[in-house]
């Protein structure tokens, strides 16, 4: 099935290739690229286009948010303000090639929780993903945190519905005041689709390293390697130009996809622009809404005094 998989992923990208030529085989390429989608289960297929973009902050301290949380569950103890996100893209430019996501995070005296969704496809073909987080800083410089997902791919007609329920496990280091590194394991209970006992989710090791140079200016890098895939090495920054506005940018380098886009920071409320860029795909343009919410969470003093004396 490993093999299968590989096949269908290297098909679908043939027929996205041949969507740009004109438009019947746009159409063709679209339902053929579907297709191999859904049967050959391409678990990256409910991670954005732009995902280095909305979780590039996952392993700095300035450019934390409540999207970090997709990439580093341990990030969570990091916020110091509840809040809730939204992302819509446009794979490539298609129809019926949409991406739904929200993510959201409530900060509590005894760690953040958090919750995720994500939505691929359409009403006869579609993926889905939901899954719950905790986040805890056990020490001033360590954070840990974990995740449950529930994932599906539902279809119509004679194939029906098929699902896995997996975890991750995460940690996050703050080794200097500027330089924050973090660790991510994905699926390490193998778990199989209910449908196939030797068809599985892959099993994915993520290294983060990030650096704030400045108030104005952070850049990190991430190691991601997934299980029968070839290591991708993440690599972004961030600048803010003005208080209020930011700029993000970088690439993905396994499959030379590019990112960029500009944020905008109104009080409690962001709104970024955001588009990604694939050498023989095309654009995937993409739309950000953050809200925070409640009071900024404030330190405690006693966990500070504790902190001094280990």
């Amino acid at each position: 099935m490993g093999k299968t998989r590989g096949g269908f992923n290297n098909l679908y990208r043939y027929a996205l290739l041949s969507c740009q030529k004109r438009a019947t085989v746009r159409i063709i390429g679209l339902v053929i690229g579907l297709f191999c989608l859904f049967f050959g289960k391409a678990q990256t297929t409910l991670q954005p286009m732009g995902a280095r973009y909305l979780t590039l902050g996952a392993y700095t301290q300035n450019g934390l948010d409540v999207y970090a949380a997709q990439a580093n569950a341990a990030s969570l103890a990091g916020l110091k303000q509840s809040g809730v996100s939204t992302y819509a893209e446009r794979r490539f430019g298609l129809d019926n090639m949409n991406l739904y996501t929200f993510s959201g995070a409530i900060v509590t005296g005894s760690g953040t929780f958090g919750l995720q969704g994500a939505y691929f496809g359409f009403a006869e073909s579609n993926q889905t993903q939901m899954t719950l987080a905790y986040g805890r800083k056990i020490s001033k410089t360590i954070e840990v945190g974990g995740s449950f997902h529930y994932h599906n791919i539902s279809q119509s007609g004679i194939y029906g519905n098929s699902t896995a329920i997996t975890g991750s496990a995460s940690l996050r280091m703050k080794l200097s005041d500027k330089i924050t590194a973090g660790l991510n394991l994905f699926n390490p209970v193998r778990a199989t689709w209910s449908k196939t006992t030797d068809e599985r989710l892959p099993v994915r090791y993520t290294v983060g390293l990030g650096y704030d140079a400045s108030d104005k200016f952070l850049i990190t890098t991430e190691l991601e390697k997934e299980e029968g895939q070839n290591l991708n090495v993440n690599l972004g920054f961030q600048y803010s130009i003005l208080p209020q506005l930011f700029f993000r940018g970088g690439i993905a380098t396994q499959t030379s996809n590019y990112f960029g886009g500009i944020g905008l920071n109104l009080k409690d409320f962001r709104i970024d622009i955001a588009t990604s860029y694939h050498p023989q795909l095309g654009l995937t343009p993409g739309v950000l809404l953050l809200l925070n919410l409640g009071k900024q969470k404030q330190e405690n003093q006693k966990d500070k005094t504790g902190d001094q004396k280990d």
